[in-house]
């Protein structure tokens, strides 16, 4: 994904204020994945993008879901539905496919 979609993604995480979700990444070339963070603003971008494989997003409520899969839709990011919410793809490997929430 591009920095610019990235942005949108934590813009439009960031505009749901109190039903705002957790998230963690995954690093491309060490697959480190960060602890859970709830903080959009600035920990997010902290870095930037380059090198972020995923982000997950984990959602607690039937009305966090709705409220960000409705966001994920309205900026039309590759992921998937997981376990706990949302992955959204920074990179995918070679030959895999990925759909578009």
């Amino acid at each position: 994904m591009s920095n610019t979609k990235w942005e949108e993604l934590r813009r439009a995480m960031l505009d749901l204020e109190t039903l705002s979700p957790q998230w963690r990444t995954k690093i491309t070339d060490s697959g480190y994945i960060c602890p859970w963070d709830g903080e959009w603003f600035y920990h997010f971008k902290d870095g930037g993008y380059q090198d972020i494989e995923w982000v997950e997003i984990r959602v607690t409520s039937s009305e966090q879901d709705e409220a960000v899969l409705n966001a994920l839709k309205t900026i039309h990011v590759p992921g998937h539905r997981v376990e706990n919410g949302f992955r959204i793809y920074g990179y995918s490997k070679d030959g895999e496919f990925i759909d578009y929430i």
